[in-house]
């Protein structure tokens, strides 16, 4: 409120200068200062805008605060003049508390203690004094703000009235602004003494922000990635887990690193892009999708697979997809430029594998240090992409042997399946990931994350709707978090699928976080 005064009283200032110039008679005539003059003006409108648009917003929150819209339409406000115990709490506890100082005798430290106590009790009445005139400004403020008040919540009401009806609102049922029913959530809601009546106000606050932020990520949803999910006919049991690597293929050492979600995805997108013969469009949407898909994923390993055993190969496959995105370059092979060069699928792959292994022995011979020796999840980069390529390659070119593909086009849709089925796989801990994202931060930063989960959530509402049509597993989704265990259990085949499909409900997702 001081703040706004300081900047009506500024704009009074500048309005009589111009328009009444006679009134100031002390400064006639020409100033010394000249120019400058006019630069000081424009420096202090900046210093009280910038300083009164803060304490002005706040001012106004709390002020829609205490007068919000009751069923009567009215404001009511109560004269409460009371100070409650937190605003002199510290003081009060630290008069009680002796100084521990080292004194001189008995009178010495009544002295000490007595004037310790008089300095803390004058603090208190100051302390007091602030908050009761604090309480009198907003007292005050609601006066006079009420009316402009209730024409905002009036004008706001008519509004979403029109929208209703010409059925401007996202759903048809008028309920899309709120897209599930509110909780009883007031014995949640943290408050101070005295702020017992504004929890309704605060839930409805909070919910409607909640509301808001999940329609703002509903609108950004991941399109390019939505339809490589459902252009996929093969989600059932996600197969293609299993599928894009084969035990059949003898590895490049004694020991084979694990997988991570992201690694196989983009060691599969990089062959889809060197395969010969397939519309650029085709191949610049897959990658679109790739990308938009590994933004997913990157949120389910750093909540599940947030390990050190993994931590290498998913640098390994961030690497990797940074040259496949900007240059479309397998470590420093042009994919590209192999593919306009190559004459059918078999020799691309042919040729991929065949430079995979080639780096893996060239770094062997060169293994001064004994790296390879080491756990394979510490191995190099090149290394650990040099071996999911070779292996990648030579499944899929067995595959390709069997299957007897006609052409690239086939070989292109297989492994955009592929992809879909690993990408469906981990979007699976999805509905464990967002509640996660909520209570694994700080108390301080937990608005920020509840945030992030909701728009989240609202982001990934069709693939999870996607998901939701497809049998998943029996078993608890919690022992599917990594890729190797979806393998294991297609392997050992007990991955036995329910007569009706999980249903990943958006809604219970978000009343979890709510």
């Amino acid at each position: 409120a001081f703040c706004l005064l300081a900047a009506v009283t500024l704009a009074e200032a500048m309005l009589r200068s111009y328009f009444m110039p006679r009134s100031f008679k002390f400064c006639i005539g020409e100033s010394a200062y000249k120019w400058s003059t006019t630069l000081v003006l424009v420096t202090q409108i900046i210093a009280v805008v910038s300083g009164t648009i803060a304490p002005a917003f706040r001012w106004f929150t709390a002020i829609n605060f205490r007068c919000p819209k009751k069923a009567t339409k009215v404001c009511k406000f109560k004269p409460q003049f009371k100070v409650e115990s937190y605003w002199i709490q510290w003081m009060v506890e630290w008069k009680e508390c002796p100084l521990g100082l080292p004194m001189w005798g008995r009178h010495g430290k009544k002295l000490t203690h007595d004037a310790k106590n008089a300095t803390l009790d004058l603090c208190i009445r100051v302390q007091c004094g602030i908050v009761v005139v604090s309480k009198l400004v907003r007292l005050v403020s609601i006066f006079f703000m009420r009316g402009v008040l209730i024409c905002y919540l009036y004008c706001k009401g008519l509004t979403w009235l029109f929208k209703c009806h010409y059925g401007i609102t996202n759903d048809d049922s008028g309920s899309e602004s709120k897209p599930f029913s509110k909780l009883h959530l007031s014995r949640f809601v943290l408050h101070l003494e005295g702020e017992e009546e504004l929890i309704d106000v605060m839930v409805e606050s909070n919910c409607d922000a909640t509301d808001k932020w999940f329609l703002m990520g509903k609108k950004k949803p991941p399109k390019n990635l939505i339809q490589l999910l459902e252009k996929s006919k093969s989600l059932k049991e996600f197969m293609g887990v299993l599928e894009f690597d084969s035990d059949k293929v003898p590895s490049l050492d004694a020991e084979e690193p694990p997988n991570c979600w992201a690694l196989p995805v983009v060691t599969l997108t990089s062959i889809a892009v060197a395969l010969p013969g397939i519309d650029s469009l085709l191949i610049e949407q897959l990658i679109r999708s790739v990308n938009e898909g590994l933004m997913y994923v990157r949120i389910v390993e750093n909540n599940l697979n947030s390990t050190a055993e993994l931590d290498n190969i998913r640098r390994a496959a961030e690497i990797l997809w940074l040259g496949i995105e900007l240059y479309h370059r397998w470590l420093d092979v042009d994919l590209r430029k192999m593919a306009l060069h190559a004459k059918s699928p078999e020799k691309v792959m042919e040729e991929l594998s065949d430079n995979a292994q080639k780096r893996f022995w060239e770094f062997r011979k060169k293994d001064i240090h004994g790296c390879l020796r080491e756990d394979p999840s510490r191995w190099p980069v090149k290394v650990l992409a040099s071996n999911s390529m070779y292996r990648i390659c030579k499944t899929i070119f067995m595959d390709y042997e069997a299957r007897d593909y006609d052409g690239s086009e086939r070989l292109f849709e297989r492994l955009c399946t592929m992809i879909a089925d690993i990408f469906g796989a981990c979007f699976t801990n999805l509905p464990i990931v967002i509640p996660m994202q909520c209570h694994n931060s700080a108390i301080e930063e937990r608005e920020e994350s509840v945030h992030s989960a909701i728009v989240l959530l609202g982001k990934s509402e069709k693939i999870l709707e996607i998901l939701s049509q497809q049998p998943l597993s029996s078993l608890n989704l919690e022992q599917l978090a990594r890729i190797d265990d979806w393998r294991s259990l297609h392997k050992q085949k007990t991955l036995s699928t329910v007569g009706s499909a999980t249903a990943f409900s958006s809604s219970d997702l978000y009343e979890s976080i709510v």
